[in-house]
């Protein structure tokens, strides 16, 4: 009796908001608000961009660059996005493997993190190098990945990423071939954490376990196919569209959220492990790398709202209504549209494009297709009634990715992680540029507006 009145107290305590906790976040509420009239007065650039999307200059990178303005009459004007790995435009790497019929993550990953596109005989030494690194240390699935699995596979993987802290003797060593050993480490085991995570987690809500060893002949996102289907199972296609998006996901830039994240935990010094797992967490935001998820759940409800997906004028109605935050999750926000950097067109966005109509024609979801297309012609256009737009709105990769995922027929659950799996390439590369070019710790300065005080004694308070 005693315990399970303490159980019932402690689960007060941890996971329901009580008066208490009321009573403290309204002041927190009220003490942490600032005007935000207050921002333009110190010539804040919030979220380190000005108005118009530009980001503050943070650093120097050789890696991607995120291209979306253009100089004309010596003017930024915007233009068409472009997106380049190492000098290299995205769609001719893209053009390129998928013309030689040949997959492109290991291909691309060595472009990334080397500086030139490779050899045949380099991309075999590399690709040998990533196979024999296809392993776990002995119990790990066991020991870690079966113990407390989580329904949010993101956070299951950061815990994992910092478990393998304690299996590497030289987890400290922030040398470069010491951390280039580790970052191909964990590029190579990325895939097997995460699908192995995903059946632990249905293996304890009930369903079958199954584990498959990777196999050294396969490519990274023939794995990721084989390891995750209880018949190993998978279309040329399939592999194909997994394979693109994995090379679309990447990198881009130093200054997206979850790479300047990079950038700054590698700053401090620390290792590897607690580099990479504070990427994921950013990464798994709903503004970033989670928007994917976001977008499927939108049009879930908006096809559970709307009676006719032809129709034009209910599906104005439900963007609006999104906008004036009565509709889906009431953020005002509708997702997959706009970029920080992009204001046309997101390159990303224009080659899974090129794919989405195919798959949708052999899946039978051409209506879905078409109530996609229509929502990314119409939603700039609903933004800009609501909203005073800066630069312009289009689709990202978020908005077509979730679809082309679903028709893959891959498990929700995995979409960001699936984006870290090929996000985790341009993590390492932007951590060893990071080690070898700076040795500052990144801090920029924040200014206080709080007056400063006298201490009140407590009788006097």
């Amino acid at each position: 009796m005693v315990g399970k009145t303490v159980n019932k107290s402690v689960d007060r305590a941890l996971f329901e908001i009580t008066p208490e906790i009321q009573h403290f976040a309204g002041l927190c509420e009220k003490n942490n608000a600032i005007d935000k009239e207050l921002y333009t007065k110190y010539e804040v650039k919030r979220g380190l961009r000005d108005l118009n999307g530009k980001g503050v200059l943070a650093g120097l990178t050789n890696i991607s660059d995120v291209c979306a303005k253009k100089i004309v009459n010596g003017e930024e004007v915007p233009c068409a996005g472009n997106l380049y790995y190492r000098g290299y435009n995205i769609k001719d790497l893209v053009g390129g493997f998928l013309k030689e019929d040949h997959f492109g993550f290991e291909e691309i990953a060595y472009l990334i993190l080397f500086g030139e596109l490779p050899s045949s005989s380099e991309l075999e030494m590399f690709h040998e190098t990533l196979v024999e690194r296809r392993t776990l240390p002995p119990n790990f699935v066991r020991d870690v990945i079966m113990k407390a699995p989580s329904g949010d596979m993101m956070n299951s993987l950061s815990r994992e990423i910092l478990n393998l802290y304690s299996y590497d003797d030289k987890a400290d060593d922030t040398t470069i071939s010491n951390v280039l050993r580790q970052c191909l480490n964990l590029i190579s085991q990325f895939p097997m954490l995460m699908v192995y995570s995903y059946h632990a987690y249905n293996f304890r809500m009930g369903e079958d376990l199954y584990i498959y060893a990777p196999q050294p002949n396969l490519s990274t996102a023939e794995n990721i196919l084989m390891m995750l289907r209880e018949d190993k199972k998978y279309t040329k296609l399939e592999a194909r569209i997994l394979d693109m998006a994995l090379v679309l996901h990447m990198d881009h830039g130093g200054g997206n959220n979850s790479t300047f994240t990079t950038h700054v935990v590698t700053s401090s010094g620390t290792d590897t492990y607690s580099t990479i797992s504070a990427a994921m967490a950013s990464l798994k935001g709903p503004k970033h790398g989670g928007a994917n998820i976001k977008v499927t759940q939108m049009f879930a409800d908006m096809k559970e709202k709307i009676s006719d997906w032809t129709d034009e004028d209910e599906v104005h109605q439900y963007l609006e209504d999104l906008l004036d935050k009565k509709a889906f999750d009431r953020k005002g926000l509708i997702y997959g549209m706009g970029h920080a950097i992009y204001s046309v067109s997101d390159p990303r966005a224009e080659i899974f494009k090129q794919f989405v109509e195919q798959l949708a024609k052999e899946k039978g979801r051409e209506e879905e297709y078409a109530l996609y297309a229509m929502v990314e012609r119409m939603a700039p256009q609903v933004i800009g009634e609501k909203r005073k737009i800066y630069k312009g709105v289009n689709a990202n990769v978020d908005f077509y990715s979730g679809l082309v995922y679903s028709m893959l027929d891959l498990p929700a659950s995995l979409y960001t992680p699936i984006f870290a799996a090929a996000r985790i390439v341009g993590w390492s590369a932007h951590r060893l540029e990071e080690l070898k070019n700076v040795d500052k710790i990144i801090r920029p300065a924040y200014k206080p507006l709080s007056p400063y005080r006298e201490y009140v004694k407590m009788e006097d308070r």
